[in-house]
This record gives structure tokens, C-alpha cells and sequence, in this order.
């Protein structure tokens, strides 16, 4: 009998043993999904942030906003997604998701360029005091445009300006005509134009404002002061170096721009005492290798004296008609070399990628360089490898989605590259580029069509706006002063805005 039991047991095993080994059930399809959910939202650029639950409140609050402003839009048949930013600009300034974003604080603007970031209104209302400002209002020719503002000695005036503040005097009407030579609207989608020639035309239509001493103070004053109003509390500035002027003392020395600068940064601290300002050395990528060499040792003979204010180097222009990055590669050799010989070191802050083509191959550089932002950055996407190095390298793209729009590179914001980017882990941080050229001022509007088109809640957002601090070229001591600013301007901010979002 015995041995018929252990002969079952050996067979079929105890009842007891089978019960304690018994295959463990497959998960659901549902746990799978969870399970699938979970491990993407792992990989996502905010997965390491948690919220607290004033924040948690606030976010489900501007969810609920979005979900009305959307509801309501579409009610009354606005194609928002089929619409520019020019086209829903004042829908945007009514919502009451603007008033929102216009308190949250905003770190640092981490890209952005001399010559777009003060309002043009401003521009010329201000230019028209000086009875030495110009207009030329003659065909376009080698030398000038339309257009094209100047301050000009009295007997050396170009043929073909007329004063400016006599030329609004007989003609008022021109004054907008002149508005809307300077800002770049996108007023349909669908519409074809050469963006990027109309784009620089309105660079050069105020260049020879900016080198004029007198009006070059004032008008980063202005624009500093629109920044700081909405809440951005750094500035770092794409910044073309050309030596300033004004006729009692003629040219003054490149570095007149900095100390000017500083100037206005101490008088900024009389009514925002937490604004800094770094400077980007900027060139162009369509010059050569040997004009390239040059501007480099300018940067570093600059940062070796200015070394808290000049943070690194750039190439800036259109990328599909300029240089390569790559075709620089002589210049990025020598970076070494400068640094031994200033004692100091030259970061890049390159421009890459904006564009929708894989065969602009900028990006690849910047995976190699010793690059600690990337501007743009739109068609990382398209190379998977790279895209991983940035990750894995933490280094920061600079997304400005309203620029990117007006300039043809996206269309439906929705369709938007840095979505990729976000849910890939790649970092970024929100920026205007030169939104006095596109007809506004500060950074409210581009935090706006990011947190509507992309689906973001308050987790992303406070994740770009400390990325902001966290990736910019501040020293440590000024990042940490910079973080516990940054850190109590927001909790104040989740705080009034629970109270006053009901």
C-alpha cells in the first residue's frame, strides 16, 4: 500500500506540493497596459519630479481651464489647430489660461538674440524722439530697404532716408506700415513665402538703430523690463558684438557693449533685484573658416575680462544656407588651445537642427562637441542614436514653438518635434527666439501654446521652468541664489493661484 502511495506521489505530486507550485496566473491585458503606461511614463524628461498636493490641486484646476478654453473654441468653430499663432494671438491674450501663465514664474530665457526682444511699438515711438534718426523709403538696393531705420550725422544722411519723426508727421499711415515692415506674420498656415528673407529683412531694418550708444542702453532697458514683468528673472542673449557709436566720441571699444550692459542691469536691480544677464559670443555659420577663427579669439579676449558675463559661443543664421556645422571643424580643434592660452573656457551653445530635413546632419556635431545646449534641435528626432547620446549626455534642447511656426518649420503645433523629445527624456526649456520679430514681448506666449498643444500638465511645467536655471550658464553660487528665488516665486504662485482659481 505504501508503495503504491509514494509510486502516486512521485507521479502526480502531493495535492499539497502542486497547490504551493502551481503555474502563476498570466497578467491581464488591462495589468499590461498599466505595466505599459508606467515604463513610458519612466522614460518622460519629468518622471523624476513629484508633486505636492498644492500642486497636484493647481494642476487639476488648469486641466479643467484647458478642457473649458478647448470646449468653447470649438463650440464656436475656431480651428485653432489649423490656425497661426498670428491668427489666435488675441485669443490667447483673452483666455483666462493667459493670466495664469503670465504669474508663473519662468526661470531663465535660455535663447533669444540681440535685435528681437523689445517691442516694436516701442522702437519707434522711442527712434522718432531722436531728431537724428532716419527712414528710408526708397526701393530696395544693395545698400538699404524699405524700411530701414539709422541715426546719421547731419550732411552725411544716405540718399533716400528722410527724418523719421517729420516722415510720421506728413504721413501718420506709415507709422503702421512701418509696424508691419518690422514684425513677421504668419497670417495663414497654408500661406507660401520666403520666411527666412523676410525674417532678416526685419533684422536689418533696426540694425543701425542698435550700435547707436544712446538708443542701445534704452532699448535693452525696455526689453529687460518686459522679461522681468513676466516673470523671467535670467536672460541669455544670442548677442552679435559690433562696436557702439554716437557722434560727440565716435567709436567706442567692443567691450563698450558689456559695460553698457551691466550698466542697465544695475539700473534693472533698483526694481528687480534677482535679474541676471549672461551674453552668447554670436557669429554667422556663412562665414569661413578663417573669419570664424577670428571671432573666436575675440570671444575669448572678451570672456577673459568679462568672465561672469560671456558664456560661450554660437554660429547663428539659416541652416540651409550656411555652412556645416562640421565644415568648422578646424575652429572646434583649437578650442583647447584658446583655452590653455586666455585661461578660460569657451562652451557651445550651438544652433542645430532647425530644420525638418534628415539631411541636415547638424545635429550630429553637437552629440560630439563640447555643446551644453542645443538650439532648436527639431530633427533629432530623426537620428535615434544621437537622440540617445543627448539623453544619456543631459544636455538641453532650447525649444521656441511659436518661432518655429511663424519661420514654416511646424505647422500643427501639435505635430510639434519636442513632444518626441519630452516623452523621450531629452531636456528642454521653453524660449521666445525673437519675439519682438513675431510681434510680442516676453515668454508667457510660448509657455501658453506648449502647455495647449502638447497636452502638458503642471509636473512638465515646473520641470521647464527650473530646467531653465538648472541648464543656464549661471556660476554655481549664482544658480543656487537663482534656484531659492526661483523656488519661492513658485510656491507663492501654486499658492495664489489655488486661492484664486475656484
Amino acid at each position: 500500500m505504501m508503495k503504491k502511495y509514494l509510486t502516486y506521489v512521485l507521479l502526480l505530486g502531493s495535492p499539497w506540493f502542486w497547490a504551493q507550485n502551481k503555474t502563476v496566473e498570466k497578467p491581464t491585458y488591462q495589468q499590461n497596459w498599466l505595466q505599459a503606461e508606467k515604463e513610458n511614463e519612466a522614460v518622460a524628461f519629468d518622471s523624476d519630479l513629484k508633486l505636492s498636493d498644492a500642486e497636484k490641486t493647481l494642476d487639476n484646476k488648469l486641466q479643467q481651464i484647458r478642457k473649458q478654453f478647448l470646449a468653447e473654441t470649438e463650440k464656436q468653430k475656431i480651428p485653432l489647430y489649423n490656425h497661426s499663432f498670428t491668427q489666435i494671438k488675441s485669443l490667447i491674450e483673452s483666455s483666462r489660461l493667459f493670466e495664469v501663465i503670465q504669474a508663473m514664474p519662468k526661470g531663465s530665457l535660455l535663447h533669444t538674440h540681440s535685435g528681437g526682444i523689445t517691442d516694436v511699438k516701442w522702437v519707434i515711438s522711442t527712434a522718432k524722439e531722436y531728431k537724428e534718426c532716419y527712414v528710408y523709403d526708397q526701393a530696395d538696393n544693395k545698400d538699404f530697404i524699405f524700411g530701414q531705420l539709422g541715426f546719421f550725422k547731419e550732411g552725411e544722411i544716405p540718399k533716400g532716408f528722410v527724418n523719421l519723426k517729420d516722415k510720421l508727421s506728413s504721413h501718420p499711415e506709415f507709422e503702421k506700415e512701418l509696424q508691419k515692415l518690422l514684425i513677421l506674420k504668419r497670417d495663414q498656415l497654408c500661406d507660401y513665402s520666403d520666411y527666412w528673407i523676410e525674417f532678416e529683412k526685419r533684422f536689418k531694418r533696426i540694425s543701425l538703430l542698435l550700435s547707436y550708444r544712446p538708443f542701445f542702453k534704452k532699448y535693452y532697458l525696455k526689453g529687460f523690463q518686459d522679461l522681468a514683468k513676466d516673470k523671467v528673472q535670467n536672460v541669455e542673449i544670442r548677442f552679435i558684438f559690433e562696436e557702439l557709436y554716437d557722434f560727440q566720441h565716435g567709436k567706442y571699444p567692443l567691450k563698450t557693449s558689456i559695460t553698457d550692459l551691466q550698466d542697465v542691469v544695475k539700473e534693472m536691480h533698483q526694481s528687480y533685484p534677482e535679474f541676471t544677464m549672461k551674453l552668447i559670443y554670436s557669429s554667422f555659420k556663412f562665414l569661413d573658416s578663417p573669419k570664424v577663427e577670428e571671432q573666436l579669439i575675440t570671444a575669448f579676449e572678451l570672456k577673459k575680462e568679462f568672465p561672469d558675463v560671456i558664456s560661450g559661443f554660437d554660429l547663428v543664421a539659416d541652416e540651409a544656407a550656411g555652412n556645416r556645422i562640421n565644415s568648422f571643424q578646424k575652429n572646434w580643434e583649437t578650442l583647447n588651445i584658446l583655452t590653455k592660452k586666455y585661461g578660460v573656457a569657451m562652451p557651445l551653445f550651438l544652433h542645430a537642427g532647425e530644420s525638418t530635413s534628415v539631411l541636415n546632419k547638424n545635429i550630429l556635431d553637437v552629440g560630439l562637441l563640447n555643446n551644453q545646449r542645443i538650439g532648436h534641435g527639431l530633427n533629432l528626432i530623426y537620428f535615434p542614436k544621437t537622440m540617445e547620446l543627448i539623453r544619456k549626455q543631459s544636455k538641453l534642447v532650447e525649444v521656441s514653438p511659436i518661432s518655429n511656426q511663424v519661420l514654416g518649420y511646424v505647422s500643427d503645433l501639435r505635430n510639434h518635434p519636442a513632444r518626441v523629445l519630452l516623452s523621450n527624456g531629452i531636456q528642454c526649456s521653453i524660449n521666445s527666439d525673437d519675439p519682438s520679430v513675431y510681434g510680442y514681448e516676453g515668454l508667457s506666449y510660448d509657455f501658453w501654446v506648449a502647455f495647449v498643444y502638447w497636452e502638458l500638465d503642471v509636473k512638465a511645467l515646473k520641470k521647464l521652468v527650473f530646467n531653465s536655471i538648472n541648464y543656464s550658464s549661471l556660476s554655481e553660487t549664482e544658480k543656487k541664489k537663482a534656484l531659492a528665488h526661483l523656488n519661492k516665486e513658485w510656491n507663492y504662485f501654486v499658492q495664489k493661484t489655488n486661492s484664486t482659481l475656484k
